[in-house]
């Protein structure tokens, strides 16, 4: 394993983190497969990963409880724990001590290493410093509960600029990869931070996984470059010495043993100029592909209405970039979905705009999405 300094907290963490938003699960997302997920992060942390990080909503809320599992007989003093306040769900802060100690007792722990703020936007970012939440933040450092303070971040680079200068952060969590350069904080955002000396945690390293899996043409890119998707994906974002920690949010034992060989070949640098113009010409492609930018984060769910906003995407996204065969396939799948589900469904609320992260315009896309999947 590969370490590298986590801003200038005096910190080195590893190059691979374990994200825990997309662990294995038995049919509902919030049946976490537990034995195979604490089976998947304590093999990671045996290969070297020590940055975990978790979230309150992850899983349904299962994603903690299982984390903390994974962290007992002894793995817990081996790593950084990372979780996060969910801003949205702060009222007041009284509401900050009821979720952190909620939290603190779903890990089985009195102490987090590091506490983000959930999910900042600019405008999210200056309720919370109206409400005084940094100042609580601060007195629970002081007793003890939190360590490292840092935010996640789903904006612009304004946005950015403004909660990176507002407080005296030990890390931010952004969301950066091949394809999304240019995409909220992006590379811009990336050196800043990193300038102010931040640490600076990546989240979505293979946008929603969908790097891992590329269409044929894309593949043909890579293989003819002698690179596999994934370690070309991960390895593009290491070569970066402003990153600190890759958060994978990997979902099989395979996953994570292709992630911990990919980050044994990481290195700030490593990547010489074929390497370069390969990762070009992989996003130059990409970019003439998929047309919603969907994480599959989840931010906007639940749907008032039933409807499964990143489901239709990932149906949509997945008939228009594999086409052939795939639209049959796709369409097929739409039907399988209750129908309060399918989008057609949408009323056109947009109550699910200002969640989306990727600022995507949800109502203006669902009629789309119904007639490309239902034929």
């Amino acid at each position: 394993m590969q370490y590298r300094r986590l801003g200038t907290t005096g910190r080195e963490v590893s190059a691979l983190g374990f994200g825990t938003m997309r662990l294995p699960v038995l049919g509902d997302d919030g049946a976490v497969d537990e034995p195979a997920a604490v089976e998947m992060i304590r093999h990671a942390i045996d290969g070297g990963v020590n940055y975990v990080d978790t979230a309150y909503p992850y899983h349904g809320g299962a994603s903690e409880p299982v984390t903390g599992k994974a962290l007992r007989d002894g793995y817990r003093r081996k790593v950084l724990l990372a979780t996060k306040l969910p801003v949205w769900m702060v009222r007041g802060l009284d509401d900050c001590d009821r979720l952190l100690n909620e939290q603190l007792a779903r890990l089985g722990d009195e102490h987090v290493d590091v506490y983000l703020l959930h999910n900042l936007t600019g405008s999210a970012w200056r309720r919370m410093c109206r409400l005084g939440v940094l100042e609580w933040a601060r007195r629970a450092q002081a007793d003890g509960r939190v360590g490292m303070l840092g935010f996640s971040f789903h904006d612009d680079l304004e946005a950015f600029r403004e909660i990176v200068d507002g407080f005296d952060w030990a890390l931010c969590q952004i969301q950066y990869n091949l394809v999304g350069e240019d995409t909220q904080a992006g590379t811009e955002g990336l050196k800043y931070a990193a300038g102010k000396g931040l640490g600076v945690v990546i989240m979505e390293p293979l946008f929603g996984g969908t790097l891992a899996s590329p269409p044929e043409a894309i593949r043909a890119i890579w293989r003819d470059g002698g690179t596999d998707p994934v370690d070309g994906a991960l390895r593009w974002l290491w070569n970066r010495p402003e990153v600190s920690v890759v958060l994978s949010g990997m979902s099989t034992l395979e996953q994570v043993r292709q992630n911990l060989a990919a980050a044994d070949r990481s290195g700030a640098g490593s990547l010489g100029q074929a390497d370069l113009e390969l990762a070009a010409r992989v996003q130059a492609a990409y970019g003439k592909l998929a047309p919603i930018p969907c994480t599959k984060c989840r931010y906007c769910m639940p749907c008032p209405h039933g409807v499964d906003i990143p489901r239709n995407f990932e149906l949509y996204n997945n008939g228009r970039v594999f086409r052939g065969t795939s639209v049959t396939l796709c369409r097929n799948l739409y039907h399988l979905l209750p129908e309060t589900q399918r989008a057609g469904g949408c009323v056109q609320c947009a109550e699910c705009h200002e969640k989306c992260p990727q600022k995507i315009d949800i109502a203006d896309w669902m009629p789309r999405v119904e007639k490309e999947l239902t034929g």
